[in-house]
């Protein structure tokens, strides 16, 4: 780490704490060459995959996307907040648990479908509709004769 103060290359650890409920690593430094101290804090950066669409655009992951569009699926559901949330908290940590730098869009499709299947499956129906795009009304009814027969 490089001083602030006098651009020196050396630097030491005086001190480490947690921070921000354990979120950050706050550590205070001073330069071994004018003394003077400073602090830094350190995050883990997480790499979230980018998105290649159906069309081979690519995209970076946006999670207000990804929560919009099931929240969509879930409008007028009883599905709390929370439970949305961590839904879209599994999301990322199976896409960051991938180690891929881009994964295809369906394959993002696919984990917001299981995810929705658990949350509600009313809000599932609504979410394959779109996302599979039916081509007609068998294919509708074969996967929602699916559904039910897990449920049984």
């Amino acid at each position: 780490m490089r001083c602030p103060f006098c651009s020196a290359q050396d630097t030491r650890v005086v001190d480490t704490r947690l921070a921000d409920e354990g979120e950050q690593v706050k550590r205070r430094r001073e330069c071994t060459v004018c003394k003077e101290r400073f602090t830094t804090f350190e995050v883990v950066e997480l790499s979230l995959p980018r998105i290649i669409k159906r069309n081979g655009a690519r995209q970076s992951f946006d999670e207000n996307k990804l929560r919009a569009g099931m929240q969509r699926a879930l409008e007028k559901r009883p599905v709390q907040a929370d439970a949305v949330e961590a839904a879209v908290s599994r999301i990322k940590k199976a896409l960051m648990a991938k180690g891929e730098r881009e994964i295809p869009a369906y394959e993002l499709g696919e984990l917001v479908m299981k995810e929705l299947n658990h949350l509600d499956h009313v809000a599932f129906v609504r979410f394959a509709s779109v996302y599979r795009s039916f081509e007609d009304v068998s294919e509708f009814t074969e996967m929602i004769a699916n559904l039910q027969a897990r449920d049984e």
